[in-house]
């Protein structure tokens, strides 16, 4: 079904089985000994039930890191009246997420060479820096607001991780039945986190024109600061927590892997480096991905800032960006499993999510340059305009997670024969 949609060239996983020395000697050789057993029924592998208490905690500090991230965003007017912040001082805060994938090679070097735990370890720790450098407590407006500028950026630092190491989890710990549905929550719960970025902030910080619905008759500048610095010592101790419970547990690897695709040698990071940025379709997945992600994420982060001359409150921008993430990793999970079932039509799904994406986000647009076009523009209409391309978008986020997945299961079923 839906052969006429894809080539026989795109059903083939991007990088086979090749050459290449391994992470962990000790792993590896319990992958050997597995391998001398007879080979005419192949095994399963072994599954653990620590991989759900491996995948809670890493999806936690997904969670965290998308809440830290969009903590400005969603409340910009209160923090500008707060800590003196520009509107380029909100833009640059959102930034900082971004900027902070320029040394994702790094980040994904030390992840298979050092493996899981060391690289959690390091991006919670980096979190926890970045979250403590907001919290000091200085009277100095410009200081500080260089601090939170630093906490945003290790912040951003952690982003490689959380937001690519899932399929490598998924891979190293999950059965291939299970990979697709633990690739989703890992990349689920980051979104997630700076969905409830959109909740906290505006429901608990008051707006400064007296818009929020709760403590909207106390919007003088000292009780919002108070507030706003509530909401930050919060997210520290959340991470703090998190990094804890890290520290205290989370193995590198399952003593014995689960499936053929977990054992299987891989190549040395130079060769497959080299090897992906030469394949075309590779460049193209990521390009489909890398584009609509940069795209969300921009957007999502400075939402209230672009609703602003258009009337549209603190509180209902961060109800807006809340629904149109939540939308979409409802709407991604559903689409993502009816592609898993129908195999061969995942380039029509991505085609028809892209079509509505880009209509919403047009008429989006329109509607927010009323001034020119005249289109009307409410608070029910900016809530449908945006939750759709919002939910479109991320919806495509998801489903082009689940590649790797899809062939790491194929890769299963090759070596398997």
């Amino acid at each position: 079904m839906g052969s006429g949609w894809s080539s026989e060239e795109e059903r083939q996983p991007l990088l086979g089985p090749g050459p290449g020395p391994a992470p962990g000697a000790a792993w590896r050789s319990r992958e050997v000994a597995a391998a001398a057993l007879p080979a005419a029924a192949p095994g399963p592998g072994r599954v653990y039930g620590r991989r759900w208490l491996v995948l809670l905690l890493f999806s936690l500090l997904g969670f965290a890191q998308g809440l830290v991230w969009n903590t400005w965003g969603p409340i910009q007017n209160s923090a500008c009246q707060a800590y003196g912040f520009s509107s380029w001082d909100i833009a640059l805060l959102v930034l900082w997420g971004p900027i902070g994938f320029l040394p994702c090679f790094a980040f994904m070097w030390l992840l298979d060479k050092r493996g899981l735990r060391i690289t959690v370890l390091l991006t919670s720790f980096l979190m926890v820096l970045g979250t403590g450098l907001r919290c000091i407590p200085i009277s100095d407006l410009v200081l500080k607001r260089r601090l939170i500028h630093g906490g945003q950026l290790l912040n951003g630092l952690a982003g490689p991780t959380v937001m690519n190491a899932a399929p490598f989890l998924s891979t190293t710990w999950f059965s291939a039945d299970e990979r697709a549905t633990a690739t989703a929550i890992a990349s689920m719960l980051s979104y997630l986190g700076g969905a409830c970025a959109f909740l906290v902030g505006p429901l608990f910080v008051p707006a400064p024109n007296g818009t929020s619905p709760l403590l909207a008759s106390e919007n003088s500048r000292a009780h919002i600061k108070d507030r706003i610095e509530t909401v930050l010592y919060a997210e520290f101790g959340v991470v703090c927590l998190i990094f804890s419970a890290t520290l205290a547990y989370f193995p590198p690897r399952p003593p014995l892997p689960p499936s053929v695709a977990a054992a299987s040698q891989r190549l040395s990071y130079r060769r497959s480096f080299c090897r992906l940025l030469s394949n075309v379709r590779f460049l193209m997945i990521a390009l489909a991905y890398a584009i609509p992600l940069g795209v969300f994420a921009g957007w999502s982060g400075v939402l209230d800032l672009i609703l602003t001359p258009v009337h549209v409150s603190q509180v209902d921008a961060g109800w807006i960006g809340f629904w149109s993430i939540v939308g979409g990793c409802v709407v991604g999970i559903a689409m993502a499993r009816f592609a898993d079932f129908i195999r061969g039509m995942l380039k029509l799904i991505l085609l028809l999510l892209f079509s509505g994406a880009t209509l919403s986000s047009t008429w989006f647009t329109l509607t927010c340059l009323n001034s020119i076009t005249h289109l009307p523009l409410t608070t029910e209409l900016s809530w449908f305009n945006w939750c759709l391309p919002g939910s479109c978008l991320l919806s495509l986020l998801l489903i082009l997670c689940f590649r790797e997945s899809y062939d790491r299961l194929y890769l299963d079923v090759v070596v398997s024969v």
